[in-house]
């Protein structure tokens, strides 16, 4: 396993150290999408930004230019406050999701290679990762999460209590957009090398799983990108081992360590309390 670990790092570092940086900084914001209740915002925002690297691919410009700009588009319309609105947000959500779906195959189809893109635009490869996507990709994330953590504490408020921190003078609105811009950003970046599902992966299972293991937000936001992080090195190492894809394997890998951790806290929380009565 060691051995195996070396020649993963020799022959795929950019692969790597791209995976381990995506699943930190999406699994960290993914966390205030389950706090939001809008965990198919995730999904929605991949499928949007495989659309616009379809249409990159079309009109022949930059894959990060189409796919920010639709994705910016689409987060100008999920930052709206949705209260008093007669369709709420989780449906316009399922609107877009759709379109950008259908879209995406439509418009990939008639490119060059053809049909032959569309697993590559909606699923991804992170071990083809080059050098030049891992430079662009730290040149995006790094400062947007450094960013997020400047403003963590009102985004936090703003997502777990919206009343309360109206009654302490925060805008809310203002901190929920700026999310939004800042996930809408990471997602463009990061789905041309990861693709739509391993990003959802990263934004709901570890996070979730962080969730159900501690009540502590500041343990939550500190497990959830650990999780994700040790989710993609054990899916690359068993990718690497047994020739599996790669994505799909640290996606498997990321469910499967949610279901060993909700399986312990079940057991902790139930049946130990039990036995000790007794």
């Amino acid at each position: 396993m060691h051995d195996a670990m070396q020649c993963l790092y020799c022959q795929f570092p950019e692969a790597l150290t791209a995976g381990l940086l995506i699943s930190a900084v999406c699994a960290l914001l993914g966390v205030f999408v389950i706090l939001k209740r809008a965990v198919f915002i995730g999904i929605t925002l991949s499928e949007v930004a495989a659309c616009g690297v379809a249409v990159s691919f079309l009109i022949g410009i930059p894959p990060f230019v189409g796919s920010l700009a639709l994705v910016l588009g689409a987060v100008s319309l999920f930052a709206r406050p949705y209260e008093n609105q007669r369709i709420p947000r989780d449906t316009l959500m399922g609107i877009i999701f759709i379109a950008a779906t259908a879209l995406t195959i439509l418009l990939v189809s008639k490119s060059g290679p053809g049909l032959m893109e569309i697993n590559a635009v909606l699923y991804g490869d992170l071990i083809l990762a080059s050098s030049k996507e891992l430079k662009i990709l730290f040149a995006i994330l790094t400062p947007a999460l450094l960013l997020f953590l400047c403003v963590l504490r009102p985004t936090l408020y703003s997502f777990m209590d919206r009343e309360g921190s109206k009654v302490l003078g925060i805008k809310t609105w203002i901190w929920e957009s700026l999310y939004f811009l800042m996930l809408g950003v990471i997602i463009s970046a990061a789905s041309q090398i990861a693709g739509a599902l391993l990003i959802f992966c990263y934004l709901v299972v570890c996070p979730a799983a962080a969730l159900v293991a501690s009540k502590r937000i500041w343990i939550v936001l500190i497990a959830a990108p650990l999780m994700s992080m040790l989710a993609t090195f054990i899916g690359m190492v068993v990718s690497f081992n047994f020739d599996l894809p790669t994505n799909q394997t640290i996606c498997m890998t990321s469910c499967i360590l949610f279901a060993i951790i909700s399986t312990a806290c079940w057991i902790y929380r139930k049946v130990i309390p039990i036995t000790h009565n007794h």
